[in-house]
C-alpha cells in the first residue's frame, strides 16, 4: 500500500510534503504522466492520492483534449478517491485538476500570480484541523495564471489571496486543494524563478526580485509550509499506514523519489 503522488513536471516535486510524508513512515510511489508512465488502472493498493503543480493548463485540455490525454485519467482516479473518503491532496495545478474532477471551474485569471504574497486563512479556515496552527495571514510562494473560479458542490473555501479568491479549499472530509506552492524549499523556489523567469517578468519581477523576496519571506513561509505538510501527514493520513516506507531516501532535497 501507498500513497500515489503524481507529478507533472521536472520543477513541481513532492519536496517537503514527500519528506514529511516519508518522516511519518508513509510510503509513496511517484508516478509522472507527462512522461509517458502508466497511471494505474483503480485505486487498488493506494492509501492516497497527492496531485502537484505543472505546466499543463485545464482551459487549454479542454480546448485541446487529446494534448495531455492522461489527465482524463487521473482525474478519473481523483472522483474515485473522493468518493471513498481518501486522502486527496492537490497542489497548484493538482487542486485544479481536483475542483474539476469533482465539478468545478477552473479559468485564466486576469493576471498571474507569481512570487510571494500573502494569503488569509478565512473563518471555515480558522477551525480546520488540517491548517491548525498556520496564522491567519502569511506569506506563501505562487506560480500561477489560472484559478478556480467556482468550486465543486458542497466545497468549502478555507483560505484568500488578493489576487486568488480560491487559495485553499475542501471537499468532504478529506479532499483539499492548495492553489500555492507550500512544498518548495529554498532551492526549489530560485529554480522556479529561473526556469520560469519569462512568466515572472509578465508579472513584474526579475529573478533577482523573486530571490530577494525569498531572503526576506523564506523564515516564515518555510516555518508555517512545515506545520501545514505535518498536519497533512498525521490527520489525513491513519496511524495504522504508517511504518512501511524508504527510510534509505536522502534528507534535504526537494527533488528525490519515494519508494514504496
Amino acid at each position: 500500500m501507498a500513497i500515489l503522488i503524481f507529478q507533472h513536471s521536472d520543477l513541481s516535486t513532492p519536496g517537503r510534503l514527500g519528506l514529511t510524508l516519508r518522516d511519518h513512515g508513509l510510503a509513496a510511489r511517484i508516478v509522472r504522466p507527462d512522461r509517458g508512465e502508466p497511471i494505474p488502472p483503480d485505486l487498488d493498493n493506494v492509501d492516497g492520492i497527492v496531485s502537484l503543480g505543472g505546466p499543463q493548463n485545464m482551459d487549454e485540455h479542454r480546448a485541446e483534449p487529446g494534448r495531455w490525454p492522461w489527465i482524463e485519467h487521473e482525474m478519473g482516479l481523483m472522483r474515485e478517491a473522493h468518493a471513498r473518503q481518501m486522502p486527496l491532496v492537490g497542489l497548484c495545478l493538482g487542486s485544479q485538476m481536483i475542483a474539476v474532477a469533482l465539478g468545478g471551474e477552473v479559468q485564466p485569471m486576469p493576471a498571474p500570480e507569481m512570487g510571494f504574497h500573502e494569503w488569509t486563512v478565512l473563518p471555515a479556515g480558522q477551525t480546520d484541523t488540517v491548517l491548525s496552527g498556520i496564522a491567519w495571514s502569511s506569506p506563501t510562494f505562487q506560480v500561477h495564471a489560472r484559478e478556480v473560479t467556482k468550486l465543486p458542490p458542497g466545497a468549502a473555501i478555507l483560505g484568500s489571496s488578493r489576487a486568488c479568491k480560491v487559495q485553499a479549499w475542501r471537499a468532504g472530509i478529506r479532499s483539499y486543494g492548495f492553489q500555492f506552492h507550500f512544498e518548495c524549499d529554498r532551492d526549489s523556489i530560485d529554480r522556479f524563478a529561473e526556469a520560469d523567469k519569462d512568466d515572472f517578468l509578465r508579472a513584474g519581477l526579475s529573478v533577482g526580485d523573486v530571490k530577494r523576496q525569498a531572503d526576506a519571506q523564506y523564515a516564515a513561509y518555510a516555518r508555517l509550509a512545515d506545520r501545514l505538510c505535518l498536519n497533512i501527514a498525521q490527520y489525513l493520513f491513519p496511524p495504522h499506514l504508517r511504518g512501511a516506507t524508504g527510510r534509505d531516501m536522502p534528507r534535504g532535497s526537494a527533488s528525490v523519489t519515494l519508494v514504496g
